[in-house]
Formats: structure tokens, C-alpha cells, sequence
């Protein structure tokens, strides 16, 4: 009889972990998969040892067997020998007497994604069809957090097999996915894809799901199914734990098929002992054809009140002549100098002040506390930069929801210099993310929503900005990547210093068919030394050889240096104030009283602008 035939009418127990339990049995550091050809007799006696606990559906070791996973070992032109062979153990251990299900996880998380969409498509659609030429009874494809690949993957199976297809998604928060996608509405997806069983597995406890399943129907036409971790892991000298719990996985079995739920199973630090609890319990009961729904009230998260609010920096640039100047962030405790430039340019009458995150990867003082500072003590406008480098997906949102609370709304997203530059090179870049993806999380805590699918309760407001590089030798792809921002959530553009009158032009040229504006970065030089640093050695920034030649004829008279710099700047304000409302200063080591002076002078040629059009 076939799998599907049996859930009709029973209650099927499915194995625990196999990677975990690997783990604790002394292999760390090579990849689990490829267990199934180095030690075969390990992954075997895992198999029966699941078989002799109750076990009625075991799954193939090949979570990870992809040539995206693999590749990260050396082992990406043995991914079909792995798959065979997985599929030859689980059969070998089964013999008959249990389905041997096919196993693909999900390879997309919330951290930077180093493969597109296409690229894990075709890695794990080679895969199943590995395990379907293997002759699997059936396919489990599991911890799938992001709704998009489990669809994609689902169609992917239907079209190449008609086996028993299960799909476990994974939660980012009770009863939702990543993005705030409920739990029944990717199932009634998954079911209308191709999958004819669907569950939840990995990242919670059977707590946490079963207060998923009590908010989810009972399929008509389809099953339910569930495979919790044993607990939350412990972390003790480098190594996970997982509390041994039998006792309670047995209770929690009783309450889950209550809930309609037909296969049951472990993941994350289950073993034998947990799914022999399952198994008592399992096989003295059938399945429940009706349940009480329980409804949690989710109240609507309320729009953001922005009446009094000051206007958005969108709004001014898309109207009139704006100017932002950035002020770095001290590298010393003191902030009194950093303090007087601020109110300094406050003066010059700037519309933000922009404060670094860390910058060339080198500690500072935390720019929300200063970005605090500036609106209590200086009573202007700062845009807080955040890199994606010093924080993992939890110190981000916990950072944006301090910005938050402090009524900080303006940032901008930056994928950060690596650390390998700064004064820590030893230090961990963390890069869970990149900055476009940085940006689609902020726009989802404007919707109220964390970055794990959680109500925040209402609505965050920020205004978001991106970084723009257009010192590249071909600026049509620096677009393409503005236009992936912008898919994102970007709502206005800062870019890098320019130093070239024609590129500015160019720049225009390719960017004039966006509406997000564009901040054009101006950074005066102090110096020839100064130039030729940032030309040779700061990623981002060339410099014209007429430039460079200009700031040579000074070198060594500090204050000439200074003023050609300063003539340099104007000139190129000139040029970019053509075509572009936005103007972005770039102090150059806390000189603020250059970038005040040429706020002053973008100032008085709007004035001068502005009376030139009353005339006309």
C-alpha cells in the first residue's frame, strides 16, 4: 500500500535528525552527506535505529546534497553518487518495511544569498530527479523558509513525478512565515502547487508549533504533518545541545494528531528515544477528521501618525536644491568637535546631517547615539548610515527598532568596507545580509513586520537611502544595480564623490528615467596627498589626472591646497547642480568648515536661481 493510501486511515511516525545525531556522535567538521559514502555504516545504523523505535517513514540523508551545498566542499561532481547512495542505505535499512522518502532542504534563508532563484531551481530539481531515478516513495522537501523556493521546488516535483510529494515550510514566528505570510495560506499554495502533504518542521519546539496547527484546517484532499525540534538548543563550549525530552514528545504526540496531523517525526535534536515516544502514542490512535479552529485576534497594526511631522527628505529634493553634508563620527570619546560642526552646519542651513556606520571599517562612536545628540542638542535632521558588516539579522532590527523608538527615520543602507581594512582586520565581518536585501527588511518593519514575519504592533516610517557607485568603468550596470535597490524599497540615492565634470553628465544621462532622487557626492581635497590617497587607494573614488595635477601645483602650502580644493568643489557643484537637486558633502577629516562653506555657496545659487525664475 502506498503512503498516501495508509494516511487515510493511519497515523504515520517519520524519523528524527540525522544531521544532528551525527554530530553528537563525534563528526564536526566535514559535510554530513558525505557520510553516505565515507562511512555508509553510520548513516545504517541510524536508519534501524529509527526502524526499531517505530519509525514508518525514514528520510534519505541528502538535506544538503545539491551541488550549490556540496560545492562548498570540494564535492559538488559527486552530488548524483551522494544521492544514489543515500537512496541505496535508507533502502538497504528499510528493506521493505518502511517508506524511503527521498530529502531536499531549502537552501534560502534571511542571510545574503549567494545564488539566484535559476541557480538553486536547477541545483535542486537535479537532485530530485536523482532521487526519483533512484526509486524513492516519495519526496520530502523540508525547512523551506522562503515561500518562493518551496513553490518553485513543489512545481518542479510535480512536473518530473507523481510520487508522494511532502512539503515542510518553516516558521519565522507562531502561525506565520518570513515576510508575515500566514501558515494556511502557504499551505492552500503548496496544496494548489503539487504537494499532497504539508507540515512544519525545524526552527520550534512542538510547543511553538502546535500553537501554529491550532489556527490551521484540516485539509479536505491533502495531510498534515510535523517534524519539531527537540527543544531550543543550548550552546556549551562551542558545541548545540538539545534537551532529551521523550516524555514530553509523547504528550505533544496525543495533541497533534487532535490537530488533524497524520505523519509525525523530529528534527533538530531528535533521536531514537524521542520518536519511539511518538510511536507509542501514534500507533494507538487514528486519525481526526474534524477540530475546533481556535482564532488569534490579530488587531490591525495602525497606520503611522504623521501629522506635525517634519517634511521627508524626498519631499525637499524632489521640489528644490537640497544639501546633506556627512560629519564622521569620532574614532576619540570626545564629541565636542564633532558637536561644533554640527551646529556649525546647522547654521549653513543643510537639511541632514549624515553620520557614518564605522567607516573604512574603523570604531567610531555609535552613530545612533550621536544622531540622538544632533536632534536633541542641535535640533537638525540626521540620517544615520547602517552597514550590513557589524551586525547579524538580530542586532539589525534590534538597532532599526532603537532608531525607531528615538524617531531617527532616515537611513542609509550600505553593505559596509570589509573589516580586513580597518584597525581589527581580525575582526568577523558579519554580512548576514546585503544591502538591497537590507532595504526590503526596513520596508517590511514600515508594514509593522520583523524581519521573521512578527507583529510589531504598529508602523515604523523610515525614509530610506541607498549607496550609489558610479566611479565604475561601465555605469549602465551601476544602474542595474540602482534598479535592484529600487525593486527593494529604495526611495532616494547618495552617491560616491565625483570628480569628473563629463561623468556627471553621463550619470544624468543614465539615470533620468528614475523617479527615486539622487544625492551627487562632493568631497573637497585638502590636499595632493589627500588626492592621490583617494584615487589609489580608497575603493569607489577616481580622480581626473587634471585634478589630480591641479592639487600637485600646491603641495606642501597647506592653505593653497585647501583652496583649490575648495575651488575643485565649487566647480563640480556647478556642473551637478544642472541636473541634479541633491548635493551630498563629504567632510574631509572634520575640516566642517569647508563643507559649511560650500553649503553656503549651493545656497546662495539657489537663492540666485530662484530669483532669476520670479524674473522670467
Amino acid at each position: 500500500m502506498g503512503l498516501l493510501e495508509r494516511l487515510k486511515t493511519d497515523i504515520l511516525v517519520g524519523d528524527g535528525a540525522m544531521g544532528t545525531l551525527l554530530y553528537e556522535r563525534g563528526i564536526e567538521h566535514q559535510c554530513f552527506e558525505e557520510i553516505n559514502i565515507t562511512q555508509p555504516d553510520q548513516v545504517i545504523s541510524i536508519h534501524r535505529e529509527y526502524l526499531q523505535a517505530g519509525a514508518d517513514v525514514i528520510q534519505t540523508n541528502t538535506y544538503a546534497a545539491n551541488h550549490l551545498k556540496l560545492s562548498k566542499y570540494g564535492l559538488e561532481e559527486r552530488t548524483a553518487e551522494i544521492n544514489r547512495r543515500a537512496v541505496a542505505l535508507a533502502k538497504q535499512a528499510a528493506a521493505d518495511k518502511a517508506y524511503v522518502v527521498g530529502t531536499i532542504g531549502g537552501i534560502r534563508r534571511f542571510q545574503m544569498e549567494e545564488s539566484t532563484l535559476d541557480e538553486i531551481n536547477e541545483a535542486l530539481t537535479d537532485q530530485l530527479i536523482t532521487l526519483i531515478d533512484e526509486g524513492v516513495d516519495g519526496l520530502l522537501l523540508e525547512t523551506f523558509y522562503d515561500l518562493e523556493e518551496a513553490l518553485m521546488i513543489t512545481k518542479e516535483a510535480k512536473k518530473h513525478s507523481s510520487l508522494p510529494l511532502i512539503v515542510n515550510v518553516s516558521l519565522g514566528d507562531i502561525g506565520v512565515m518570513s515576510g508575515g505570510i500566514q501558515a494556511t495560506e502557504a499551505f492552500s499554495l503548496l496544496t494548489k502547487a503539487g504537494a499532497d502533504i504539508v507540515g512544519l518542521n525545524c526552527r520550534m519546539g512542538p510547543a511553538h508549533m502546535l500553537r501554529s496547527f491550532e489556527e490551521i484546517p484540516i485539509p479536505e484532499h491533502h495531510y498534515l504533518a510535523v517534524y519539531p525540534n527537540a527543544s531550543l538548543p543550548d550552546y556549551r563550549d562551542g558545541r548545540l545541545f538539545y534537551s532529551s525530552n521523550p516524555e514530553y514528545f509523547a504528550n505533544m504526540t496525543g495533541r497533534f494528531i487532535d490537530q488533524g496531523v497524520r505523519l509525525i517525526g523530529g528534527c533538530c535534536g531528535t533521536s531514537p528515544s524521542h520518536i519511539k515516544a511518538v510511536a507509542e502514542v501514534a500507533k494507538s490512535r487514528v486519525p481526526v477528521q474534524k477540530k475546533t479552529l481556535k482564532f488569534t485576534v490579530r488587531e490591525p497594526i495602525p497606520e503611522v501618525d504623521l501629522t506635525g511631522s517634519e517634511k521627508k527628505l524626498t519631499e525637499i529634493v524632489r521640489k528644490q536644491s537640497s544639501v546633506i553634508v556627512e560629519l564622521d563620527p569620532p574614532k576619540k570619546l570626545s564629541t565636542k568637535r564633532f558637536m561644533e560642526g554640527a551646529h556649525a552646519l546647522k547654521e549653513a542651513g543643510i537639511d541632514a546631517l549624515t553620520l557614518a556606520d564605522n567607516s573604512l571599517a574603523s570604531p567610531r562612536i555609535d552613530n545612533l547615539a550621536l544622531g540622538t545628540m544632533v536632534k536633541e542638542q542641535v535640533g537638525m535632521r540626521p540620517l544615520v548610515h547602517l552597514t550590513c558588516r557589524d551586525r547579524n539579522l538580530i542586532g539589525l532590527q534590534s538597532h532599526l527598532m532603537g532608531l525607531h523608538a528615538l524617531g531617527l527615520n532616515d537611513v542609509l543602507t550600505i553593505t559596509g568596507d570589509p573589516t580586513k581594512i580597518g584597525d581589527f582586520p581580525g575582526a568577523t565581518s558579519v554580512y548576514d545580509l546585503a544591502s538591497y536585501q537590507l532595504i526590503s527588511m526596513i520596508k517590511q518593519l514600515n508594514e509593522g513586520i520583523s524581519f521573521s514575519g512578527k507583529d510589531l504592533g504598529e508602523r515604523a516610517n523610515f525614509t530610506i537611502g541607498a549607496a550609489f557607485n558610479p566611479n565604475v568603468k561601465y555605469i549602465d550596470k551601476a544602474v542595474k544595480r540602482l534598479e535592484k535597490k529600487i525593486e527593494s524599497g529604495a526611495d532616494y540615492f547618495m552617491s560616491q564623490p565625483v570628480y569628473d565634470h563629463q561623468q556627471l553628465e553621463a550619470i544624468y544621462e543614465e539615470t533620468k528615467h528614475m523617479t527615486q532622487p539622487i544625492y551627487i557626492g562632493i568631497m573637497p581635497l585638502i590636499s595632493a596627498r589627500n588626492a592621490e590617497f583617494l584615487h589609489n587607494e580608497v575603493p569607489g573614488i577616481k580622480l581626473t589626472d587634471q585634478i589630480r595635477e591641479a592639487m600637485s601645483t600646491h603641495e606642501g602650502n597647506r592653505e593653497a591646497s585647501k583652496q583649490e580644493g575648495l575651488a575643485i568643489a565649487k566647480s563640480l557643484i556647478d556642473t551637478a547642480m544642472d541636473y541634479f537637486n541633491g548635493i551630498y558633502l563629504i567632510t574631509p577629516f572634520m575640516h566642517y568648515d569647508v563643507t559649511v562653506e560650500l553649503a553656503g555657496y549651493i545656497n546662495a545659487k539657489t537663492k540666485i536661481k530662484q530669483n532669476q525664475s520670479i524674473f522670467e
